[in-house]
């Protein structure tokens, strides 16, 4: 493999979520270890499922895998980490300032942005605090989806500027005095990150026109920021060997074809690896020392006949079209499709709304996934069918212009200039997200809104903020008074339909299982879950696909008996569901 060619000290693997990753970073430490090289795998991702892989828990501490000997892990907790950092900042204070100011600090350390903020100090002292790594060879990091990463390479050079143009007042990085100490350690991180005999950034994607011009995009701004020297792995290629008269398995194989053919300009350039599709889920030690294998490795043994499935039965297993009949039995309302990154919740999202649209009721479609294209997905355009996107950038600056037109419109040159540098916060964006997402979801009281939500980290982090919100204005307004907030309405099953969409593989299952886990904590009960692109659903002749449909069976039937309280299976469809037409052969009643 190219990307582990005299490889570096700092390995990174970034894309866009569900291309593997995970499997990916996990399969890389294990082969640098079994190398006799020292290594720490790291994950970065609000959403980690690390230890689920190693089948143990790891959580926010350095870890030994013992069945791997020379690997330790370590996952990033984004609430441990914020935890700490707020006690850091807050605790040389209490005491020492008026309890109204250390309260103050308090409530600006208390949001999701500061989460980020704590997760990401702790990942720049890995890059650059000799101590903590000096027993590793090698370093190797599990990123969070694409756009996460990009924020998070990104906030170095944002922090250096607030700090250059602070006037001292306290902001949601806390004091600035507390983050002048900092400074040093955010610089070097920059530093390492741009080295190229410390650093190797790796692009993973799928053979996948949407993943390959996403990968486009991270090297654009991976580049923007002089990390110049990546490589790209394309991984789960389809193998010609395993093709035969499948018509699934030709239709899969002339779409991966051809969008390799189509290789961005960008990517071109490239060092490139192709991992080949294998016939298991990629779960587990063994399962992952095979995974950077050649091609004859992924070739399935043969499946009795009597575990073989070419069409399993959908009794107890409901398709899209009969959830969107139980949906339009309201005449509106908001409906939510969360789930980790590669699911389809896009696609799927698309089409819950075209059929809605098709059926006459008055649709808003909208996504807060930074990431997400609708416009692409639909390529067309429907009566009743209105199409949106929150995109941070906008949202904020926007937000930013009307509060300097509404509070700076009184107040003088000093007092607009603190109000400016105070705009420039972080945070800003985190308020901003929300009060858009805030607007759209009271559509729902008129219409349905359909949301494609972003991968699971960032939904949980804007869900954090709705909640913050609720918390606030239920403080301030007392137990008799009567109010309604966004996170009431996301709790209101008569209002909010929350559908779950996963894969029917084990990593996907599990990381749905753990969501659906923090939706109960925040007090939203899932509604459905939709289990997409099932191989299992279809009928297939080709012993690669077959190996994939009898592993999916396991998968479909815990969810079915144990997570989900209504389910939808949806088959993979020879044709990629891009387009009004397909997308309604998404929801369309089997025949």
């Amino acid at each position: 493999m190219k990307f582990l060619d005299q490889a570096p000290r700092f390995l990174f693997f970034t894309g866009k979520g569900g291309v593997g990753k995970t499997s990916l970073a996990c399969a890389t430490a294990i082969q640098l270890a079994d190398s006799s090289q020292r290594v720490l795998l790291v994950s970065t991702d609000p959403a980690s499922n690390v230890g689920q892989v190693f089948g143990l828990a790891i959580g926010n501490q350095i870890t030994a895998i013992t069945e791997v000997p020379g690997l330790s892990a370590l996952e990033i907790d984004p609430q441990a980490a914020a935890k700490a950092y707020r006690d850091r900042i807050v605790g040389p204070v209490r005491g020492v300032l008026p309890d109204s100011i250390v309260k103050r600090i308090e409530e600006q350390l208390s949001g999701a942005c500061t989460t980020e903020i704590a997760a990401f100090d702790e990942f720049t002292a890995l890059l650059t605090d000799g101590a903590l790594t000096q027993d590793f060879d090698h370093i190797v990091f599990d990123t969070a989806p694409t756009g996460h990463t990009i924020r998070m390479l990104q906030l170095p050079g944002a922090w250096s500027g607030f700090l250059e143009d602070g006037k001292g007042d306290a902001s949601c990085l806390g004091p600035l005095a507390g983050l002048e100490k900092q400074r040093a350690q955010y610089q070097a991180a920059v530093d390492a990150l741009a080295d190229l005999q410390r650093t190797r950034m790796v692009l993973v994607a799928r053979a996948q026109a949407a993943t390959l011009n996403e990968a486009a995009r991270t090297y654009g701004e991976l580049a923007g920021i002089g990390l110049t020297r990546q490589y790209l792995v394309i991984n789960g290629v389809f193998p010609a060997s395993q093709v035969g008269n499948d018509l699934l398995a030709q239709a899969i194989f002339k779409r991966e074809q051809a969008a390799l053919a189509a290789l961005p300009k960008a990517l071109q350039a490239l060092p490139t690896d192709q991992i080949a599709l294998k016939g298991f889920n990629l779960f587990g030690l063994e399962a992952l020392k095979t995974m950077l294998l050649t091609d004859a490795a992924s070739i399935p043994a043969a499946v009795p006949a009597s575990q073989s499935p070419t069409q399993i039965p959908l009794q107890g297993k409901a398709d899209l079209a009969s959830l969107v009949d139980q949906i339009a039995l309201d005449g509106h309302g908001l409906v939510m499709l969360m789930g980790k990154g590669g699911v389809g919740k896009t696609t799927l999202a698309a089409a819950v709304a075209v059929e809605l649209a098709t059926r006459g009721f008055e649709v808003h479609l909208t996504t807060s996934d930074p990431a997400a294209h609708l416009s692409e997905t639909l390529n067309g355009s429907l009566p009743r069918l209105s199409v949106s996107r929150i995109d941070p950038h906008e949202v904020t600056e926007a937000y930013r212009a009307n509060v300097l037109a509404v509070k700076g419109a009184k107040l003088d040159a000093a007092g607009r200039a603190v109000l400016e540098e105070d705009l420039r916060s972080p945070c800003t964006e985190e308020i901003a997200v929300f009060q858009a997402f805030s607007r759209i979801i009271r559509e729902a009281g008129k219409k349905f809104v359909v949301m494609d939500t972003a991968p699971t980290g960032h939904t949980l982090l804007l869900l954090d903020a709705t909640g913050a919100y609720h918390r606030d204005i239920a403080r301030q307004m007392g137990a008799k008074a009567h109010f309604t907030t966004p996170m009431m309405q996301l709790q209101d099953p008569k209002q909010t339909k929350v559908l779950i969409v996963t894969l029917a593989e084990t990593t996907p299952v599990l990381e749905a299982a753990n969501l659906q886990a923090d939706l109960r904590r925040a007090g939203i009960e899932p509604w459905a879950w939709v289990i997409n692109n099932s191989i299992a659903a279809t009928r297939v002749t080709s012993p690669l696909l077959k190996v994939r449909a009898n592993n999916e069976l396991r998968e479909i039937e815990t969810v079915t008996h144990h997570h989900a309280s209504r389910c939808a299976l949806v088959p993979l469809l020879k044709d990629e569901p891009i387009g009004v037409d397909r997308l309604k052969q998404l929801s369309a009643n089997p025949s």
